[in-house]
């Protein structure tokens, strides 16, 4: 029951933004951490924009985005990671050497901060968005991953629907707004099919008519077999008999590989309709594209030559400072770390200096 509750709150979230703070709570107490934190953080540059929060210091917090984010191990490795995946700061970096960093000793220590498991809701090539939930003068429980890997899924598609992260007084004005940066198209339709709101990127596949149509105001699939798998969805949800037991990605085209495909997403009554008005959407159709995610030439090396985060973390700061001091004065690290670490990458990679692993990162850019 409690795990339902907190999916029925996320999905109430995606569509009215004003539920995210008490959601964000919610979450923190099923998964069992002590603070939590949604939030965007650039991979490349300590920009940090936090969007909702729940039981955190507000001084500290501010400290964090003036000052300590450029500080934070994690980054940018972190952001380097599937969209989803669900991970602990010592799982990307092993607490003795966290504990050698002047992050920890000035911003994580005076908290009593111990560890934090994240998952990664949304990313482009410098950018990615975040849930963290910390965790105060205890480990981490492993039934808390359990939890935290159970709701991400729910979390994805909320971000799908309604982005998290556009605020706004009227809800279709919000749900436009926020729908219109999706990659991905996203229909809201009745029980019928009726389309009810559709995003950008939805209205270019419909006039386009490869994959799906307007036939009458009905969104209808041009694949007579996936046509028959969403209208079966939707019966389902608006009879209140449930989504059926094939609530996967429903293949939208008859051609072999394709690879484009579209997930129903049920929206209780009380989402789209206040009191009073009449029920419209009841469910979010959203088509995802095939094409394969942008990776930034840092991303590209990590990933190449399986760079761990301090790595990631050196190679970053030796892009844009100019010697060993300048890069530990701004990692909050040793000189000998710096100079450690960057050894450990030109082994890997199979260079010799800072010339040629910069000539090597342009490279994955072209």
């Amino acid at each position: 029951m409690a795990l339902s509750a907190v999916i029925a709150r996320i999905y109430d979230a995606a569509v009215d933004p004003e539920h995210w703070p008490d959601t964000i709570k919610r979450i923190c107490l099923f998964v069992g951490g002590d603070q939590a934190l949604l939030y965007w953080h650039d991979a490349l540059k300590p920009d940090v924009d936090t969007l909702f929060r729940f039981n955190d210091d507000p001084n500290y917090s501010k400290l964090y985005e003036d000052h300590y984010a450029a500080l934070n191990p994690l980054f940018p490795a972190f952001a380097f990671q599937p969209v989803g995946a669900v991970l602990s700061a010592s799982d990307m970096v092993p607490a003795a050497e966290m504990e050698r960093t002047r992050f920890h000793r000035e911003w994580l220590a005076p908290q009593g901060m111990t560890d934090s498991l994240g998952v990664i809701l949304e990313k482009d090539a410098t950018r990615a968005a975040f849930l963290t939930i910390q965790w105060q003068r205890r480990p981490i429980e492993q039934a808390a991953r359990y939890r935290i890997a159970l709701i991400a899924p729910h979390l994805l598609r909320s971000v799908a629907i309604g982005r998290l992260f556009v605020s706004g007084r009227r809800r279709e004005a919000v749900l436009t707004g926020a729908l219109d940066h999706v990659e991905a198209g996203v229909f809201l339709v009745a029980e019928t099919g009726r389309l009810v709101l559709a995003n950008g990127r939805g209205r270019c596949m419909i006039e386009e008519g490869r994959l799906l149509r307007d036939v009458g105001g009905r969104l209808r699939a041009t694949s007579t077999v996936a046509d028959r798998a969403i209208f079966d969805h939707l019966r389902a949800i608006g009879g209140r008999e449930g989504i059926p037991a094939s609530n996967h990605a429903i293949p939208l085209s008859d051609e072999t590989g394709d690879g484009w495909t579209a997930t129903v997403l049920p929206l209780s009554d009380d989402r789209l309709g206040r009191a009073g008005e009449p029920r419209s959407a009841v469910a979010a159709i959203f088509v995802r594209s095939p094409s394969p995610p942008v990776v930034s030439p840092l991303e590209a090396l990590a990933r190449r030559h399986n760079l761990t985060a301090s790595e990631i973390r050196v190679v970053e700061a030796t892009l844009r400072l100019n010697g060993l001091d300048a890069i530990a004065a701004a990692l909050g690290v040793a000189r000998s770390t710096v100079k450690t670490h960057l050894n450990r990458v030109y082994r890997k990679s199979g260079t010799r200096n800072q010339a040629e692993l910069i000539r090597m990162i342009a490279g994955f850019g072209v």
